[in-house]
């Protein structure tokens, strides 16, 4: 699988409970200017409204050549695509408190379809996101300190 956008924010902010990947409901535009790289998962989140689940915030721009978009179609809500038993589980789970459920990656699958990884989440404390600065400091330093001795 290719990714082509990542929600590294996310990655950061949250602790990963469980991992879904879901396909999306796109325009064609949409589909060409994500597999150009063209999309933002920055401020996204997912929605569920009557036993569907919406992503909302991601911004896709379009191509030059593509046909006159207004600014409300960049980031309007895409359905995404799950089965039923999909979406119950994972709207009890988010109905508890502390967690949510957030887009984590758009990537292509083998056949060139579009698939978003979708995570129930629950929010970080200030201080495991600390927690989780020093060991990525303490990793970088010692492979750092692997490649200056050739180890």
């Amino acid at each position: 699988m290719k990714v082509l956008a990542s929600n590294k924010k996310a990655y950061f902010d949250f602790d990963i409970l469980e991992n879904v990947v879901a396909g999306i409901s796109l325009y064609g535009w949409e589909v060409k200017s994500i597999k150009a790289n063209r999309i933002s998962l920055n401020g996204a989140y997912i929605k569920v409204s009557s036993n569907e689940l919406f992503l909302d915030g991601a911004s896709i721009t379009p191509l030059k050549f593509s046909p006159a978009v207004s600014r409300n179609e960049e980031s309007r809500q895409r359905k995404l695509l799950m089965t039923k038993k999909q979406i119950a589980l994972l709207n009890a789970s988010a109905k508890q408190p502390g967690n949510t459920i957030v887009p984590l990656e758009v990537v292509e699958n083998e056949k060139g379809l579009i698939k978003v990884n979708v995570a129930l989440v629950r929010g970080r404390k200030k201080f495991d996101k600390r927690q989780k600065l020093k060991e990525k400091d303490v990793q970088k330093q010692i492979n750092f300190e692997r490649k200056k001795y050739n180890i």
